[in-house]
């Protein structure tokens, strides 16, 4: 269904926000919080009356702590969000390794690499902050059922019920967060592709009565009987998650007897547990080909759907929010035209497709039913392992699709690396010192000094910040107080680091010749305005 037509909008026209956002899960939410941040008018609409309650995602990685940590959100000390020091097991029916995952570590971008949080605390916060927020305007209980867009805004309209009348919404972009079943992407006319994979998985979240510490704390049953994964649920909480056999019934597998029935080898039961939660959820793959169509565009669920094998799913949405937020901001302010929102789609959808393909393959590997398949995946996994010395494996990492970046520069599309470092007498991670946004930073040498005078106005656009940054005891504005960073720039002989705000690496150079090299063909990739003009809403 194709619910977008064209209606002229008069180059004047008055606005009710810079950009509306269909949805206000965690991706929707997060997303008008970072943009309204920047100053800008956000009309947040969601369908629901009321926040949803139970919890969905339970986990997120170190780079989504590095995003809410812009919040103010610390990951390592927040009551909704916890982390353990265990590693990940893969272990078959017999209780043998099959293959262990560091979920340990620090990752290299300054946080831990494995974060557990329970949904409805943390979406509590989020709404908490966006309703704090003089300039978003957040609206329940609202369904879009038509969307109107030519080059000069977009009308979204809709009905709080099914007798209200239509109330409107003018925006200047519409942003479709709003899960699988997306309005906004079927009024795009953005179809998502089906990766082919699904399976049909029973969800049981707890509540132990009493603290309870599993051992492991997190770990897969890889059982052709009945492959199963136990995983904390966030602070006080656990989910079992039992995958449904072919021909069972989901009703049935549901059915909250028979969930007290299958955790009875953990022994958890109605006496030492409540049971927040009993559903069969399908885990299925899919991905949008194109996630804009002129001023709207998709993100999260309504772009990509993954099983969750890698504890991916939310976080692609988060970034999703992340990679928008910048582009979003630099066009209303004046700086960017629109065709920096191509490199969106190319960049983030490749980004996602690599968690997708990750996910399925971790799903193929789980999912095996076939007790002769079993066996021979147990030998291979476990020939591996032994070949390793039993070595944990690192968690996977994807690098971003072509787009806002150089592809011929050390690290570029990565996620930048995160150090503690020392400014004056006060020490912490890099974000926390030397803040956010652009960051063009240079080891043991000034970037400033690197640059041609128009390279400099151009970044001073894009309201950069420039640091010198070192190891303790040299002349710099912030000490390297761990050495993170000069190992890291070290091994590639790198300099000269330009880092986005959504903490992607967009350069890198060696040498002050090769910086100035760089930077020209970065900025060319960007769609700069020529002069300044700032976009504002009116009422």
């Amino acid at each position: 269904m194709n619910n977008m037509t064209t209606q002229r909008c008069a180059p004047g026209a008055r606005f009710d926000a810079d950009v509306a956002i269909v949805g206000a899960g965690p991706t929707g939410t997060l997303l008008a919080i970072l943009l309204a941040r920047q100053g800008h008018q956000v009309t947040l609409v969601e369908r629901w009356p009321q926040p949803y309650s139970r919890p969905r995602a339970v986990t997120f990685d170190h780079e989504i702590a590095r995003i809410l940590s812009v919040l103010g959100i610390d990951a390592d000390n927040d009551p909704a969000i916890d982390h353990h020091d265990a590693l990940y097991y893969w272990r078959n029916a017999a209780g043998e390794d099959l293959q262990i995952v560091d979920w340990q570590s620090t990752s290299a971008s300054g946080w831990r690499v494995r974060y557990w949080f329970y949904q409805p605390d943390l979406e509590k916060r989020l709404l908490g902050l966006a309703t704090g927020m003089e300039n978003i305007r957040l609206i329940r209980g609202w369904e879009a059922h038509t969307l109107h867009q030519d080059e000069n805004g977009i009308l979204l309209s809709g009905q709080a019920a099914a007798n209200a009348a239509t109330e409107s919404v003018r925006a200047r972009y519409v942003v479709g967060a709003d899960g699988a079943n997306s309005f906004v992407r079927q009024a795009l006319d953005l179809p998502l592709v089906d990766q082919g994979f699904f399976y049909d998985w029973l969800i049981l979240d707890m509540k132990p009565h009493q603290p309870r510490q599993m051992d492991p704390i997190h770990w897969q049953l890889c059982d052709p009987q009945r492959p199963t994964t136990i995983v904390p649920g966030g602070p006080g909480r656990l989910r079992w998650e039992f995958m449904a056999l072919p021909g069972e019934s989901r009703e049935e597998l549901a059915r909250e007897d028979n969930a007290w029935q299958l955790l009875r080898p953990w022994n958890v039961t109605a006496q030492n547990a409540t049971l927040e939660r009993s559903a069969v959820y399908r885990f299925q793959a899919c991905l949008a080909d194109n996630w804009r169509r002129g001023r709207g565009m998709i993100a999260g669920d309504a772009a990509h759907l993954m099983p969750p094998f890698a504890g991916e799913g939310m976080c692609a949405g988060l970034r999703d929010a992340a990679a928008l937020s910048w582009r979003l901001d630099a066009i209303l302010r004046g700086v960017m035209d629109e065709r920096i929102l191509d490199s969106y789609t190319s960049e983030r959808r490749e980004h996602a497709r690599h968690y997708i393909e990750f996910s399925m393959y971790l799903g193929r590997i789980i999912c095996i039913t076939d007790p002769q398949q079993a066996t021979l995946r147990d030998q291979q996994m476990q020939a591996e392992l032994r070949a390793t010395g039993g070595t944990p494996l690192p968690t996977d990492q994807a690098a971003l699709g072509p787009g806002a970046w150089c592809s011929d520069a050390p690290h570029a599309g990565e996620i930048a690396h995160q150090g503690r470092v020392r400014r004056d007498d006060r020490e912490d991670r890099f974000d926390e010192i030397a803040g956010r946004g652009w960051m063009v930073i240079g080891y043991g040498v000034c970037p400033r000094q690197a640059l041609a005078e128009h390279q400099l106005t151009a970044l001073a656009r894009l309201n950069a910040h420039f640091v010198v940054l070192g190891p303790p005891g040299s002349e710099c504005d912030i000490e390297d107080s761990d050495g993170v960073y000069g190992a890291w720039l070290a091994a590639s002989e790198t300099r000269y680091l330009v880092v986005r705000p959504d903490f992607y690496v967009a350069t890198s150079a060696r040498t002050a010749g090769h910086f100035r090299q760089q930077i020209a063909c970065w900025l060319a990739q960007l769609p700069l305005t020529h002069a300044q003009s700032p976009l504002a809403v009116t009422h």
